[in-house]
């Protein structure tokens, strides 16, 4: 696994329960593009990854590459107490997590981005 796979992975692993990051979040936190956080949300082999609590900025779940949103993220997701409203989008305003917080950066050894 490439380090910045295991960058996004961390990430990811802070995310609380009922809360959701966007793949755009995750990539300024790690200082890559978007699109790679979609291709380790799509790598990840376990469920020590919880990959259902990244969606995209429309607080949508994306469209995979068959052409259909993940019904099992969508599934995960609701166990977990998100609300989608009738159009299938999440309220970032309400779910969308704040991010790590310092001592998350500090005990990993690292700094946050500014």
């Amino acid at each position: 696994m490439s380090g910045l796979y295991r960058a996004i992975y961390e990430l990811v692993k802070a995310i609380p329960k009922g809360q959701v990051g966007t793949y755009g979040q995750i990539a300024r936190l790690c200082g890559c593009s978007a699109r790679q956080v979609g291709y380790a949300m799509a790598a990840v082999s376990s469920d020590d990854v919880p990959w259902q609590r990244v969606i995209n900025s429309r607080g949508e779940i994306s469209v995979r590459s068959d052409g259909n949103k993940d019904t099992e993220q969508y599934r995960r997701l609701k166990s977990e107490g998100i609300v989608f409203d009738s159009h299938g989008r999440i309220d970032l305003a309400t779910f969308q997590w704040a991010g790590p917080d310092g001592a998350w950066w500090s005990e990993r050894h690292l700094e946050p981005p500014l």
